[in-house]
């Protein structure tokens, strides 16, 4: 678990969880990395080998472990290393998104966008535009029996 860093009694830095393409996006944060783009250091990368790879329950247990804010970054339309990869995630992250909704969990703490790897430039402003409006929602208030954890255990029985 990532632990959220606190700077003050009023300010905090977020816990932000990215999950990368191998092919794309990862590879845009690489070249963001040795182009010296500046962005916050408060994101964890966790590299996938295709978006369509993170299953919707990461999500959700990043959220119920404290995470403050999720990004999956995936190919562009069209670019796709497996083809239609991006496509399928952004169909089951829609779904996703309304699920969290229905948790209450404010929407713009997940997010989806896509990368090339040479958008290094893009990747950095993603990541500063995406911590600006973390910091703005404040930390993440979910109930400790939000039932993220019961959701997940009753699906694997049935």
């Amino acid at each position: 678990m990532i632990k959220v860093k606190r700077t003050g009694s009023n300010g905090f830095e977020p816990s932000i969880l990215v999950f990368c393409c191998n092919w794309c996006s990862y590879a845009g944060a690489d070249l963001a990395g040795v182009s010296r783009f500046q962005y916050p250091p408060n994101i964890r990368i966790i590299r996938v080998m295709c978006s369509s790879r993170v299953e919707p329950i990461f999500v959700l247990r990043a959220f119920n472990n404290g995470i403050d804010g999720v990004l999956i970054i995936g190919c562009h339309m069209g670019d796709c290393h497996y083809m239609k990869g991006f496509e399928y995630t952004q169909d089951r992250m829609l779904h996703l998104n309304r699920l969290i909704k229905y948790i209450g969990i404010e929407t713009d703490r997940f997010q989806l966008h896509s990368i090339s790897a040479s958008e290094g430039k893009q990747f950095s402003e993603l990541i500063k535009e995406f911590t600006e409006r973390i910091v703005e929602l404040g930390e993440l208030k979910i109930p400790k029996k939000s039932g993220i954890i019961e959701l997940e255990y009753n699906c694997k029985k049935n």
